[in-house]
């Protein structure tokens, strides 16, 4: 199931009506959430329609991003949310830096068990950005599930690496059939 399938329409539309949005505005969208149907084909066999008891349309993504609004309300570290997607970090001084980055993470938890959300854990990654040669490896958990240790991750289509080479990136660009970029500046 995908975010947007989770997502209690009654405590969405409690949150939009506490953002302050108009009643009227609210009384529209609790329109186009309730009431809605599906039914699914396999091969050549169309189910019966049953309601629909939560989530969003998937286009919905302002409605989904109402709801995942407040995420950020108790975090120190910084986060941010594209849709259903988000990334969580902070500069790393010292140990008190990484208890807090942990804290967050454990809010993080939270949030989502308070708001009836899961988290996928397996699209979780944990990643260092150095140039600095460390051997601690990094020990970051989730709802006591630890996050894995990753060399490079992927944030809005740019290859980040954890030693801060943008090879991987480069090769992933000349790759790309017909996303190559051209810029030309005349001065």
């Amino acid at each position: 199931m995908k975010a947007f399938d989770l997502v209690p329409q009654d405590r969405l539309l409690t949150k939009i009506a506490n953002l302050g949005v108009d009643s009227g505005v609210v009384v529209w969208i609790r329109e186009f959430l309730l009431g809605r149907m599906q039914r699914v084909r396999v091969g050549g066999q169309l189910s019966e329609e049953v309601s629909v008891m939560s989530g969003v349309p998937q286009g919905s993504v302002l409605a989904f991003l109402a709801y995942v609004n407040d995420i950020w309300r108790t975090m120190e570290s910084t986060i941010r949310l594209l849709a259903d997607d988000y990334v969580i970090y902070r500069k790393i001084i010292n140990n008190a830096d990484m208890e807090k980055l942990q804290k967050d993470l454990d809010r993080l938890g939270e949030w989502a068990v308070k708001n009836a959300m899961k988290i996928n854990l397996s699209k979780s990654k944990a990643i260092r950005f150095t140039r600095a040669r460390v051997k601690d490896p990094l020990n970051y958990s989730v709802m006591g599930t630890l996050i894995p240790e990753a060399s490079s991750c992927k944030y809005l289509e740019i290859i980040l690496r954890s030693d801060l080479s943008w090879a991987d990136q480069v090769k992933y660009t000349v790759k790309r059939p017909g996303k190559h970029y051209i810029s030309q500046c005349e001065y």
